[in-house]
């Protein structure tokens, strides 16, 4: 089973949807080795600069009117709900910033080792966010986390002094414009199911099911040996 997120690394419903992923498979007997998952990007502010000028609090409360401690109030409600899910988080001090090159590294990760790197880098990137209020964009942060999630330091370095991977992130925010994704969280379960929002585990629970239900049906057995039909064991025969 493949599951692809779109998502960006300042969202803070796709680190709350990532966490309620997690526990919907770890409560699931979905064997863990036949689960992929793949992170897209995606941008929620295209715009949001390099160099930080604000905080997120801040710039919530430019857009939406009241200025900061009506974006401290709308922080709070979302922190209140990460808690529930186990997350401490500082987000009240997070920075705007561009998340392009934070994408870029994503991509490269998943090249080069894998699900697996990409999904650690991933997490070290929403954790450095969002529990440390640290600057995704700022190239020095991105090749520490890089660099600890298992990423080689010579392939970040080349990588953040070119466009490399560009090209790949346009791509992935232009598919999910084409699938239909609206917002992110966005989840496509096999390329079948597709799931927006960062939805309770409970759903998360009854797609990924029935997806692996799907992909691995199980026969109708018309007649058994209760019957007393021969037939052999895994024990051999008895004749």
């Amino acid at each position: 089973m493949r599951i692809e997120i779109w998502s960006d690394v300042v969202c803070p419903w796709c680190y709350i949807g990532k966490r309620r992923l997690e526990h919907a498979l770890a409560s699931s007997d979905l064997p863990a080795e036949d689960v992929e998952i793949v992170w897209r990007s995606f941008q929620l502010d295209p715009a949001a600069p390099a160099v930080p000028v604000e905080t997120v609090a801040d710039s919530l409360g430019r857009k939406y009117g009241g200025g900061p401690e009506a974006g401290r109030q709308m922080i709070d409600r979302v922190e209140a709900v990460a808690a529930e899910e186990g997350m401490i988080w500082r987000h009240h001090a997070s920075l705007r910033v561009s998340t392009v090159d934070a994408h870029r590294l994503l991509h490269l990760a998943l090249e080069t080792g894998g699900p697996q790197l990409q999904g650690r880098f991933k997490e070290a990137l929403l954790s450095a966010y969002f529990e440390q209020t640290a600057n995704v964009a700022d190239h020095e942060t991105l090749t520490r986390l890089a660099v600890e999630a298992g990423l080689d330091a010579a392939s970040v370095e080349q990588v953040l002094s070119s466009d490399t991977y560009a090209a790949e992130v346009e791509a992935d925010i232009r598919e999910a414009a084409s699938l239909g994704a609206n917002g992110v969280p966005f989840y496509v379960v096999d390329r079948k199911y597709g799931i927006s929002g960062a939805q309770p585990a409970e759903v998360f629970t009854q797609v990924l099911e029935r997806a692996w239900n799907e992909s691995h049906p199980k026969l109708d057995l018309v007649a058994t040996n209760s019957d007393g039909a021969d037939a052999c064991g895994p024990d051999g025969c008895a004749i």
